[in-house]
């Protein structure tokens, strides 16, 4: 895959390998566009990497962007979702101002029954990759979680 505009990859201190930026992006600054391969979820077999879309649609990330780690704290957001004549659509959004060299992070929200814990180190750290929302409602997450050396990546 070619490389992308003001975006590298690189071993990340969250997780793994993260995307990190070359240069500065503004707040609002549509950062990249995500390739990937659609499918409905019947069809899933592995879900690292993978984009929920709408519905049952899903998004098999196949470029840089299967890379971006969750934050509690994130800096950007992905606004996706399905055309009119079936094709589906990504793109990566700068939520704040993005500094060259900072990761490119997201907030997974993964639901509680999915919930992991969290390696992000981030000031407002939950201790849980877990929608923020729904976290309160999630009793056996209220115990301090345990702290591991690394976490992973779904859709938003």
């Amino acid at each position: 895959m070619p490389p992308m505009e003001g975006l590298r990859v690189v071993r990340s201190r969250i997780h793994g390998y993260g995307v990190i930026t070359t240069r500065p992006f503004r707040e609002g600054e549509v950062i990249s566009t995500i390739d990937g391969i659609m499918y409905r979820a019947h069809e899933r077999t592995d879900d690292r990497g993978t984009l929920w879309l709408d519905g049952d649609c899903y998004l098999d990330i196949l470029d840089q962007m299967r890379w971006l780690n969750h934050s509690c704290d994130p800096n950007i957001w992905i606004d996706a979702g399905v055309r009119e004549d079936g094709t589906p659509w990504a793109r990566v959004v700068a939520l704040r101002a993005i500094e060259p060299s900072e990761e490119l992070t997201l907030d997974y929200a993964l639901e509680v029954n999915e919930a992991e814990p969290c390696s992000c180190g981030g000031p407002t750290c939950r201790g849980w990759i877990v929608d923020q929302q729904k976290f309160a409602e999630a009793e056996p997450l209220r115990a301090p979680a345990p702290r591991r050396v690394a976490g992973r990546r779904s859709g938003r």
